[in-house]
């Protein structure tokens, strides 16, 4: 049987440390791949509820792990294609297997055009509290470029119907950089957004992922991306529209009103462990990162047969942990705390990135106090860059 990250009755240790982790439950099914997306998803609706029971053969085969969960996130693919009832009984399964916090932030997304009033009703007497809406944009013609089967006149509607079913934790996804995206088009879905005074906008850069149908067709010439400048352009104002409209940026992609930030995925970037059930998802304990078979198939069949359904896993290396903590560090406004990284990596910080921090300082990319460091905005620009050149310095360790 494959590793598994914390269970103690599939790798035959000794049980670590109960820890607070957040539990990821992948919903893999849409009514249509967007053009862009590199998710695990299928449009084969008839799996449903045979994924659904092999979903709660994964939470018995893993209550023994040594979590607890304070978030749950149920993310897709398009998890509004469930029922209320389908998502009341794979919650009502977790509550049973896990020890669940009784205050857990549980998000679901959902996509405009696959929802109703009684259905958004149904997930809330579920114990969904928290929603996330995939808009992408309010604008026809972008969304037509993005292949979304909503209109801008649905995503409204949906985001009332929202609001309308008691839910008071609500957010939205953004997308900017998209082909012919014009300047004033982007400022247009941020100001209609901040409108609609939601808790939490993220706002995604469109990126060209390997085997997508946006890639096949930018590789072939078909359709160009946009300039670089034109792209940080978007971004800086993103952070300035919504710093007016009220909303903090915590991390690159992600702006909050006070006290909304995302629990569930603030645990990716400071390194908290999370356990992923379903098809495609990952897991990390906190020293190991483990992967499912991205196959629907393969999945339900797995487990069926009484095994866990991973597929592969690699336990991190101290220059990797490194690596990732100072990766993840950066991309949240909060950054770097560098006593913390010191203690637990066993390093001196100044020994290792003084000089640089003084030259990225230099250049308006850096921010520091004599036990923190974080990006500028313009520095999230360089944000991998950045990295790059602090990874040299973690070879030489």
């Amino acid at each position: 049987m494959a590793f598994y990250p914390s269970l103690a009755p599939v790798v035959g240790t000794a049980r670590m440390a109960e820890s607070v982790a957040g539990l990821y439950i992948h919903i893999p099914f849409c009514l249509k791949k967007c053009p862009y997306c590199d998710f695990y998803s299928i449009t084969d609706l008839s799996r449903k509820e045979s994924y659904i029971q092999a979903l709660m053969s994964e939470m018995k085969l893993t209550r023994e792990t040594a979590h607890s969960f304070d978030t749950i996130y149920l993310g897709g693919g398009t998890p509004s294609i469930l029922s209320g009832r389908e998502v009341e009984k794979i919650l009502m399964t977790a509550k049973t297997v896990y020890r669940i916090h009784p205050r857990a932030e549980i998000t679901m997304e959902i996509n405009p055009g696959t929802v109703n009033a009684k259905a958004l009703d149904a997930y809330r007497q579920a114990g969904v509290n928290r929603i996330s809406m995939g808009i992408q944009s309010f604008d026809k013609q972008v969304l037509k470029k993005l292949g979304r089967i909503h209109t801008a006149e649905a995503a409204i509607r949906s985001l009332q119907e929202v609001f309308a079913s008691g839910f008071t934790n609500v957010g939205i996804d953004l997308m900017y950089g998209i082909p012919d995206q014009k300047r004033s088009d982007w400022r247009a879905d941020l100001a209609q957004a901040v409108g609609f005074k939601l808790d939490h906008i993220s706002c995604y850069m469109l990126s060209f992922e390997p085997g997508t149908l946006f890639e096949t067709e930018r590789l072939a010439g078909r359709i160009d991306s946009l300039p670089d400048t034109a792209i940080a352009d978007m971004f800086q104002l993103t952070v300035a529209e919504l710093a007016l409209g009220g909303y903090n940026q915590y991390e690159i992609s992600n702006f909050a009103r006070p006290g909304r930030q995302s629990r569930h995925n603030v645990k990716y970037w400071n390194g908290s462990p999370y356990l992923g059930l379903g098809a495609g998802a990952h897991s990390f304990d906190g020293f190991t990162r483990s992967w499912h078979f991205r196959n629907i198939d393969r999945y339900i069949q797995v487990l069926a047969d009484g095994c866990l359904p991973v597929s592969g896993e690699e336990r991190l290396t101290q220059s990797q942990h490194m690596l990732e903590s100072i990766y993840l560090g950066l991309r949240t406004t909060a950054g770097i705390r560098q006593r913390d990284f010191e203690r637990r990596f066993g390093i001196i910080f100044e020994d290792l990135w003084g000089d640089l921090i003084v030259d990225l300082r230099g250049q308006g990319f850096v921010q520091s106090s004599p036990d923190r460091i974080a990006l500028t905005v313009a520095g999230m620009l360089f944000l991998d860059a950045i990295v790059g050149r602090m990874s040299d310095q973690i070879g030489d360790i």
